[in-house]
């Protein structure tokens, strides 16, 4: 009985060694989607590296600049007042008024924020408004409040066009 044992053992034997090593097509096959994988996703690398630096790009010049631009087809004089009107309508209290070399200058304050907003007249239709608002400091801004500014004055000379039925 041990010539029968030996035989049987040397086929398990036989059958293991042969479970064990894959059939080279699945080796093939599996090379060539590692390979694939490698070349898609080397592709993806520099793509990642550029969406990142763009968005940190725009952070930083969201957070450092907060200047906030708008150009309104109206006269100056129509966007000051409505300028002065959505400061009120916003509780913000202005400081000063005063002419500059390029148009007027707004000077207002909210909270910790000082609010500067320049109104320059590029034709005698047409006004360009920047606001800026910043922290006790100078250094931080609130870009936000600078925009919601502009868009109260917007509101506000879209309510006076619709009333002037131009």
């Amino acid at each position: 009985m041990s010539s029968i044992d030996t035989t049987w053992n040397d086929a398990n034997m036989a059958n293991a060694a042969a479970r064990r090593t894959p059939p080279l097509p699945r080796t093939g096959i599996a090379a060539v989607v590692a390979a694939a994988c490698a070349v898609g996703l080397t592709a993806c690398d520099p793509l990642s590296i550029t969406m990142l630096s763009v968005g940190a790009g725009t952070g930083i010049n969201h957070q450092l600049g907060g200047i906030v631009y708008k150009t309104f087809t109206e006269p100056e004089a129509k966007v000051r007042k409505a300028t002065l009107a959505a400061l009120k309508r916003m509780a913000i209290k202005v400081d000063a008024v005063a002419k500059i070399d390029s148009g007027e200058a707004i000077k207002a304050r909210a909270a910790d924020r000082n609010i500067d907003i320049e109104l320059e007249s590029l034709t005698p239709n047409t006004t360009r408004m920047r606001a800026v608002a910043r922290k006790e400091g100078g250094i931080l801004v609130d870009s936000a409040t600078a925009i919601e500014i502009i868009g109260q004055t917007e509101r506000l000379l879209g309510v006076n066009l619709a009333r002037n039925d131009y």
